[in-house]
């Protein structure tokens, strides 16, 4: 019988083998190398996309440079720019001297005027992620709420004003230019940069004479010592405010959030006086805890059916200042403190 094993084609077998195996774990050595590299340098080119996303960076943190990306020339997108023109320009549009139409503002604030930079600066209340964050549960209506319910909260209390109907084209381009800024936010996630900044709230009464002190020092170039604000056009109120008034009868209502103390407070030490941010306050816990009640202090607009506000009392916010409440602290404490109960 003829031998099979020719042992120049036995050699030949054993190096194709070789060369076969050399290029497998050639290859998974780059392999290797690359997933290394892109892990050491973050090279995102690198990584499968995340199924839910479509591989769009989500947005993790609002910067205080956020530039919203451009309107796109659908339908869609020119409902979102005029929703930009309703939050910037409120007073123009929906308010008591407004030229076209209907009258939804009570007051000549802007929606911007709280919401800084157009609803995009961080620690101001920016509405950068709401539409991913909504329907969520409020206290204040005693269930859950949609974001256009929270949106007639802010033209009842702190536009002074009436809702807009869900199906009006003033909500949908609000919701619109909201979407339109939370494009690249995790639905259903909180980011930093929302809300309001946190302070070291003083276990002491608020000391009206210091809070006047500090807003003559340092409130009164944009907002006059008045508290009356710059209007945009002078002697015309109806172009709204460059300095919004911060009491009186064109300001907001006493059941606004902005007229809660500790709320007003967190709000004037991430962005007041023009400048400030959450990393690079100019006022101390102690000074924006004081002004912030010393504008409160003063009379303004007083809102109808607010007792019908936190149907459950034990979820009322210690600093909302109007009655009924679930203990029996003064309306008084509740204003100005001491929150330390």
């Amino acid at each position: 019988m003829q031998n099979d094993l020719n042992p120049s084609k036995t050699l030949l077998a054993t190096m194709q083998k070789l060369a076969v195996q050399t290029r497998i774990i050639a290859l998974l050595f780059v392999v290797i190398v690359l997933i290394i590299v892109a892990q050491t340098f973050g090279l995102s080119w690198l990584r499968p996309a995340a199924a839910d996303d479509g591989g769009t960076k989500k947005v993790q943190a609002i910067p205080e440079d956020f530039q919203a990306a451009p309107y796109p020339d659908t339908e869609e997108g020119k409902q979102a720019a005029y929703g930009e023109k309703l939050i910037r320009e409120t007073a123009k549009y929906l308010g008591p001297g407004n030229t076209f139409g209907e009258v939804y503002a009570g007051n000549n604030l802007a929606c911007g005027s709280c919401h800084l930079n157009g609803g995009t600066k961080p620690y101001a209340a920016p509405y950068i992620g709401l539409t991913a964050l909504f329907p969520v549960y409020s206290g204040r209506e005693g269930k859950v709420a949609s974001l256009e319910t929270r949106i007639n909260g802010c033209f009842e209390r702190s536009l002074n004003g009436r809702k807009l109907p869900l199906d009006s084209k003033e909500m949908m381009a609000i919701v619109s230019y909201m979407k339109h800024l939370s494009r690249d936010v995790q639905v259903g996630g909180r980011i930093a940069g929302q809300g309001f900044v946190e302070i070291a709230v003083p276990e002491r009464k608020a000391d009206l004479v210091h809070g006047e002190a500090v807003f003559k020092k340092q409130c009164i170039s944009c907002h006059q010592e008045s508290g009356q604000g710059m209007l945009h056009v002078a002697g015309n109120k109806s172009q709204g405010y460059l300095y919004p008034p911060l009491w009186g009868e064109d300001s907001y209502n006493d059941g606004a959030g902005m007229a809660r103390m500790l709320t007003a407070a967190k709000f004037i030490k991430g962005n007041m006086p023009l400048g400030a941010t959450a990393e690079n306050p100019l006022l101390s816990d102690e000074e924006a805890y004081d002004v912030a009640a010393y504008i409160n202090s003063f009379e303004r607009p007083q809102k109808a059916g607010k007792e019908l506000d936190y149907p459950d009392l034990s979820k009322k916010p210690k600093d909302s200042a109007y009655p009924p409440f679930a203990d029996t602290i003064p309306a008084e404490q509740h204003k100005y403190g001491p929150f330390n109960f």
